[in-house]
């Protein structure tokens, strides 16, 4: 009988931009380049981010954890991820910039392994270089499977999209008539989108903290205290 054969991380190729592969291979070539920070697998393509700059994405990433860090923080019961990898089917790997989601009857589970399997309920991307995948192919993904709410920071046009699940496709949340976008999934959750375009971060924390002191907020926590 013979031995199946295991080659060494040095003999298994690299992961190549653009590359077609499976779930399975993606897999096994990223684990064998643990000098890789990123890399994701949308429709069986392979995606390699480029060096990233403090100011085209560093900054705005920052500004995005600590606004849902923040509301992590407040609400029992969802959970942050950042840069995690998410499992959504054989052709689809992502890793989105930052992930909330609902921990208990949600829509996504964490494997024996520690990763995100199926949708969170929300998904944000930092687009500068990538915005033509994060605005369409990724988009798509994101809709086909279910993510309720994704949002998109368009850092080059000084612009962010959020857009809702709704009837199977995603329309744009607007803002509000004092300028702000109010989370339709996690209640409580609101941004004032020009303030963190401008990075007047003391306004961005003070307009959560007002969603977090809404009835609405706390309706939300208590029901997800239900679930336990």
């Amino acid at each position: 009988m013979l031995e199946k054969m295991t080659l060494s991380p040095a003999e298994i190729p690299p992961l190549e931009n653009g590359g077609r592969l499976t779930r399975e291979e993606f897999e096994r070539r990223y684990n064998a380049m643990p000098e890789l920070k990123k890399a994701e697998l949308i429709e069986g393509m392979v995606y390699m981010a480029s060096a990233l700059r403090i100011t085209k994405h560093g900054n705005p990433h920052a500004s995005i954890m600590g606004w849902l860090f923040i509301y992590q923080a407040s609400t029992p019961g969802v959970e942050l991820g950042d840069n995690c990898t998410v499992i959504l089917n054989d052709k689809n790997e992502p890793q989105p910039d930052a992930l909330l989601r609902i921990e208990i009857d949600g829509q996504s589970i964490i494997s024996k392994d520690g990763y995100v399997e199926g949708a969170p309920e929300l998904i944000v991307e930092i687009a500068a270089s990538s915005t033509s995948i994060d605005l369409n192919k990724k988009l798509e993904v994101y809709c086909n499977h279910q993510v309720q709410e994704y949002i998109v920071w368009r850092v080059e046009e000084g612009e962010i999209d959020w857009f809702r699940l709704r009837d199977d496709r995603y329309v744009r949340l607007t803002s509000n008539l004092a300028g702000i976008i109010c989370s339709e999934v996690f209640r409580g959750l609101w941004l004032d989108k020009e303030a963190i375009l401008t990075r007047n971060l003391t306004r961005v924390i003070e307009v959560v903290q007002q969603g977090l002191a809404t009835a609405e907020h706390q309706e939300f926590v208590r029901n997800l205290q239900k679930i336990k």
